[in-house]
């Protein structure tokens, strides 16, 4: 079977149809990949809940250029957070990888980790455990998801997104809690808990 990136016309589409269909896909980090089982999408000036909402600033500059690239973005002033750009330049949509079911790397995600990191399912079940499982910090805020060139990628390995995801509203803002833009595949185990 073959296993290759996501193409850049992947990600030139609406991020609430990226969104579903990132379902299953493998994100990689270096040895350290995982199946994507909970994303989140964001969409621009239509969606207060994201960064993009009110414009262009150094923060989100990323979100706004080219699709296919990774938005990495401080949060809490702790944890970093990875997301996928996705649509037409200028627009700022983004899809957030909430978790992933860890695949390969497992020994060097638990030491990433730390102690929080008791069970498998501690390792990624939430967006800043798959950054901190992953390696993933503002050093690789702009990384091209299609070329690879810092070794992250998003890769199609022949798994197809549930026919059916869950569908709800995001976890953790105080805007645009309204909008049903969070997909999770069914029954995972590994997907955050609100």
């Amino acid at each position: 079977m073959t296993v290759a990136p996501l193409s850049r016309e992947f990600y030139e589409r609406d991020s609430r149809v990226v969104a579903p269909e990132l379902l299953n896909k493998v994100l990689r980090s270096g040895a350290r990949t995982g199946r994507i089982v909970e994303v989140e999408a964001y969409c621009g000036s239509l969606d207060p809940g994201a960064h993009s909402y009110r414009g262009c600033t150094p923060r989100n500059a990323v979100m706004f250029g080219p699709p296919g690239h990774l938005y990495v973005y401080f949060t809490y002033g702790m944890h970093w957070c990875a997301n996928a750009v996705c649509g037409a330049e200028g627009e700022g949509l983004a899809v957030l990888v909430r978790a992933l079911e860890p695949l390969a790397g497992e020994d060097e995600m638990a030491a990433a980790r730390g102690p929080a990191a008791r069970r498998r399912t501690d390792l990624c079940s939430g967006p800043a455990k798959v950054a901190q499982a992953l390696g993933i910090s503002g050093t690789l805020n702009g990384t091209d998801l299609v070329t690879g060139p810092d070794g992250v990628l998003i890769v199609d390995d022949g798994v197809r997104p549930p026919a059916r995801p869950v569908q709800t509203t995001r976890i953790g803002l105080s805007a645009g809690v309204e909008h049903p833009w969070r997909w999770y595949v069914a029954a995972n185990p590994h997907v955050s808990r609100p």
